[in-house]
């Protein structure tokens, strides 16, 4: 497994400009902030903007820390709320299947992974429910339920990196409240992501490399959860979904679009 990743493990991350990281500490804020007030859909974002301006499977493994961060401080600021029975039972697939993954993007084209992303993305914007691909959430025993969730998400989130609003429906008609699903499911990412992190690091990426961007954007995401936990009760969330929906589909959009006029 060592070799896996050999070719992108830089001894030294990609020098960005200021502008450059000043757009990403912004993005990092504001996608936290929609994720703290949705429950989803930052994460995301966060990954398209990161496209940008990184490889995709050295963005798959930084995301990951990154995320682990924002929704793990979603996770403890809705501690209160957690359901403890469906999060282990979603983690139990996770690092079997996970590593599957691994093993087979590895081997697939950078300008494939960024099309595959941005085709994933505007499918979680749009229609959600095709990436159920005709599965009923609600009809599946709910220990039985989140133990097969696990296993998928644990494959998507190696493949895509994101995997919030798949996991997403399986959390409703549970007779959740609205803090507890978005901080059950931000646990279960948070677990996805750390076993992601694991994963990639047994491969041979060198996180090291890029401690000076983690330790800007990380900050960035507490602020931006912290800000978003107190605005989640005053926000009109159903402007502030359509304002993010526009946004999204411009990013993933641009990504595909971009990624096929340097590839031609």
């Amino acid at each position: 497994m060592d070799a896996v990743l050999a070719s992108i493990a830089p001894d030294a991350a990609p020098v960005l400009s200021a502008g450059t990281l000043l757009v990403l500490a912004l993005v990092a804020f504001a996608t936290a902030v929609f994720s703290a007030i949705v429950g989803m859909g930052g994460g995301i974002v966060l990954l398209a903007v990161l496209l940008f301006f990184l490889d995709p499977l050295v963005v798959i493994p930084l995301h990951g820390v990154i995320q682990l961060v924002s929704n793990g401080s979603r996770a403890v600021a809705q501690r209160r709320h957690l359901h403890w029975s469906l999060i282990w039972r979603y983690s139990i697939l996770l690092l079997p299947f996970g590593a599957v993954a691994l093993a087979l993007v590895s081997s697939v084209p950078e300008d494939a992974i960024k099309v595959l992303i941005g085709c994933f993305v505007l499918l979680a914007t749009w229609r959600p429910q095709w990436l159920l691909v005709g599965a009923r959430p609600e009809a599946i025993n709910q220990n039985r339920r989140f133990i097969l969730l696990g296993a998928v998400a644990g494959f998507l989130n190696l493949l895509v990196g994101a995997v919030g609003p798949f996991i997403a429906p399986f959390f409703l008609n549970m007779d959740l409240s609205r803090q507890a699903i978005v901080g059950t499911k931000a646990a279960c990412q948070g677990v996805g992501h750390l076993v992601k992190i694991i994963l990639f690091g047994l491969a041979g990426f060198a996180f090291a490399a890029f401690l000076p961007l983690l330790a800007l954007l990380i900050p960035m995401v507490l602020l931006g959860t912290w800000v978003g936990t107190r605005l989640l009760e005053r926000v009109n969330e159903r402007v502030f979904v359509a304002l993010f929906k526009t946004v999204l589909t411009l990013v993933a959009g641009w990504l595909i679009v971009s990624t096929w006029l340097l590839a031609g």
